[in-house]
């Protein structure tokens, strides 16, 4: 059959529908078996070049293949995030606007921007979690310090002397940092940016003397010899990098600090269509791909049911409104 005479036939069948007084809602498992027919937008909170933009390229890339419609990711920096989700908030609940959610979006935001005109609990649903992504802490090769032990030896000797840059308040960066700080008793002065990216160039430059972020943004970093991994906050050492002790081993028993990374979506999304996101991801996750290059990054594959990612972020939630408290952390 020729397009011209399909495209007629498609017409006819769509005009008796209607005269009929029927549409697809009257059908909606066949609504919902044509998600996804464009391309859907994934909102990623921070500028690129940070961990979230990484791991949201990589799984991009294989639901790309998968579902045969681009996935095209879009950085929305700044705000720590609030602009980004009121976006996604903005758009219709109908799968094709996604957001990368992580530990300062769902875990800390509701403690410190109560006032933000959403509830992550209420206008936003979970899918599932994409990734747990170890936190390496960091400083330039310049400071005279080769692990946790002399560091804090060397902050103490110069209380607030020394600056650390995170990707922006309720970051993962500013959360493991402020939870090293609380841990080892260092003050040492917060310097927020708009992303890991822009963090990371000062970083390196020399102008900041501290970073933390994830694997996926600081690995290269740390093997050319221009950053110095002194501690990572898992509970075990990592493949990657089987030198470098764990803050807890160096002194701070039951220190565990990781970046995790996620997929959620507005409220009233149809369950259809999350569950099938979230399978897809699954999918994605046993491509030989995805494997590689979080073995690369000891990095920890989700794709669990969009239920076990909702308990993990109250968990989340729970165990981080300590460190919010304690640390005073506020936002801007």
């Amino acid at each position: 059959m020729d397009s011209a005479h399909s495209a007629l036939n498609r017409r006819d069948y769509l005009t008796w529908m209607g005269a009929a007084g029927l549409g697809m809602q009257a059908f909606p498992s066949l609504a919902q078996s044509k998600w996804p027919s464009k391309p859907i937008r994934w909102i990623v909170p921070f500028a690129p070049g940070g961990t979230s933009s990484i791991v949201a390229r990589n799984i991009a890339t294989e639901l790309t293949k998968q579902l045969g419609v681009p996935f095209v990711i879009d950085n929305k920096g700044g705000g720590g995030g609030v602009p980004a989700m009121l976006e996604a908030l903005r758009a219709p609940a109908d799968g094709y606007t996604i957001v990368m959610s992580h530990i300062g979006l769902m875990a800390v935001n509701p403690m410190i921007y109560p006032d933000s005109g959403y509830d992550v609990n209420k206008d936003f649903v979970p899918v599932t979690l994409l990734s747990r992504v170890p936190s390496l802490f960091v400083v330039h090769k310049d400071v005279p310090v080769t692990d946790l032990k002399s560091l804090v030896a060397y902050v103490k000797a110069r209380p607030g002397q020394l600056n650390y840059a995170s990707a922006g308040n309720a970051s993962a960066g500013h959360l493991a940092m402020e939870a090293l700080k609380l841990a080892t008793g260092m003050f040492i002065t917060h310097i927020p940016y708009r992303g890991t990216g822009p963090a990371l160039n000062d970083v390196l430059a020399g102008r900041i003397q501290m970073f933390s972020a994830g694997t996926p943004a600081l690995l290269t970093h740390i093997q050319s010899g221009a950053l110095r991994c002194i501690a990572v906050g898992t509970t075990k050492r990592i493949s990657v990098l089987p030198d470098v002790p764990t803050v807890a081993e160096s002194g701070y028993k039951g220190f565990e600090t990781v970046q995790w990374y996620g997929i959620t979506a507005r409220a009233g999304t149809p369950v259809e269509i999350i569950n099938r996101l979230q399978q897809e991801c699954a999918k994605a996750m046993k491509s030989p791909d995805v494997i590689a290059r979080y073995a690369a990054e000891s990095a920890e594959a989700g794709g669990g049911p969009p239920s076990e990612y909702g308990a993990f972020i109250a968990s989340e939630q729970e165990r981080w409104k300590v460190v919010v408290e304690k640390g005073n952390i506020k936002p801007g």
